[in-house]
């Protein structure tokens, strides 16, 4: 659990009362359900918005609310919430209330998998918003396809996720402009001409990050001194390790998620490995730093957004975060709450809710004001955006710059 999320807890009488205002979250482990507090306008809303009346607009989410990667889960859901306060506190959707239903995947594929079919068959949702993960969004994007249920990814970065159909989609950057953001930091920024890989062999974000970084990095003129692999949960990386410091790389690239990353960095440092540490969007957590401890300090990882960035959108947005969480948010947060943003954006101009017309209305947007940047979709359902570089400084990532991705 994540020590910097708070858990609010109502009793059931309460909750019935509160189901219209800010939806519903039920995860499918314990089958427990709870509601968020009552929506309240949102700074510079205007206070005499209507009420949103008659039946709710019930939207789905599927998660990693528990299991290695529980942040990632519970700062999406924590965003979509947000999200979902604010657009009730001013009226709703066509005059309705917005609710949500959250079903923790554990991590797990075939979880996932299970958890969208409930969202769909059982809980009738409209929508669906999810995963993190790569793995996790194709096996939750295959069933939402089959039904023709629009389904929205916050942070999936891998290709393949919307290349599944016409009714999925993303609001983050692709892999291959994330590899090609890093590469190009590594060479311009970091004057590195040697670079070791490490990567995640099980997962489809890591090894897919792997090829487009070494791809982009060649083409540069940078050269990779060797690529190693370990599967997630490893806890001794020592024999890859060892390998990659008798090739005197200038730079180790590791795309993987925070929980391996940290105890990597630890083990890195060990060794007496003195380069700079490169990373993916996958590192982003507050767990990175309690798991990393020293050994991840001055390393860089690419990201979605910076919550010091110096734009309106983002102030806005961390200002009413850390009031409702008492947390800074992360990127999966902030693309949490553009996923949802944009979707009831996309709702108020579709004809109607039917999955078709609600999915053309989606992929229609162009220019919308995201936290994460400006959000248009492509004819392939992908958004194209900047992304910005942090480094690992103090326990927090620290903003270095923004990317704007190439000249089509």
């Amino acid at each position: 659990m994540n020590p910097n999320v708070r858990r609010r807890r109502f009793s059931i009488a309460s909750a019935a009362v509160l189901l219209l205002s800010a939806g519903l979250v039920a995860c499918s482990g314990g089958g427990k359900e709870s509601t968020p507090p009552p929506a309240t306008p949102a700074p510079g809303a205007a206070s005499s918005a209507p009420a949103p009346s008659g039946d709710a607009i019930l939207i789905g989410h599927f998660g990693s609310m528990t299991g290695s990667e529980a942040t990632f889960g519970q700062s999406t859901d924590n965003g979509i919430r947000l999200a979902i306060k604010e657009v009730n506190a001013a009226g709703g959707v066509k005059g309705r209330p917005i609710a949500l239903k959250t079903y923790d995947d554990q991590g797990k594929a075939q979880e996932a998998g299970t958890a969208v079919t409930r969202l769909i068959t059982d809980d009738k949702v409209t929508a669906v918003l999810g995963e993190v993960a790569s793995t996790l969004s194709l096996a939750g994007g295959r069933v939402a396809q089959q039904y023709g249920v629009p389904m929205i990814t916050p942070s999936s970065t891998n290709p393949k996720v919307t290349q599944t159909g016409d009714m999925i989609f993303r609001v983050c950057f692709l892999d291959p402009f994330q590899g090609w953001v890093e590469a190009k930091f590594a060479r311009e920024n970091l004057k590195a001409t040697k670079a070791a890989i490490l990567y995640d062999q099980t997962q489809a974000y890591s090894k897919g990050l792997k090829d487009f970084f070494r791809d982009a990095f060649e083409k540069m003129g940078g050269t990779i001194t060797t690529e190693q692999a370990f599967s997630g949960g490893d806890q001794d990386f020592s024999a890859q390790l060892t390998t990659i410091r008798g090739t005197n790389p200038e730079l180790l690239f590791v795309p993987g998620y925070y929980t391996d990353v940290g105890n990597i960095a630890i083990q890195v440092r060990k060794l007496g490995i003195k380069v700079p540490m490169l990373g993916g969007d996958g590192w982003d957590s507050s767990q990175l730093a309690a798991i990393g401890g020293d050994a991840i300090e001055g390393s860089y990882f690419s990201n979605h957004y910076s919550f010091q960035e110096d734009r309106a959108e983002v102030k806005n947005f961390v200002e009413k975060y850390k009031t409702d969480y008492g947390a800074t948010p992360d990127g999966l947060a902030a693309l949490g709450y553009d996923a949802a943003r944009l979707l009831f954006d996309a709702m108020g101009r579709a004809d109607s809710l039917d999955g078709k017309a609600l999915a053309a209305a989606i992929a229609s947007t162009k220019g919308f004001k995201g936290v994460t940047g400006s959000i248009s979709m492509d004819a392939n359902r992908d958004a194209r955006k900047s992304a910005v570089i942090v480094q690992m400084k103090g326990g927090m990532p620290v903003y270095v710059t923004t990317i704007e991705p190439p000249p089509l």
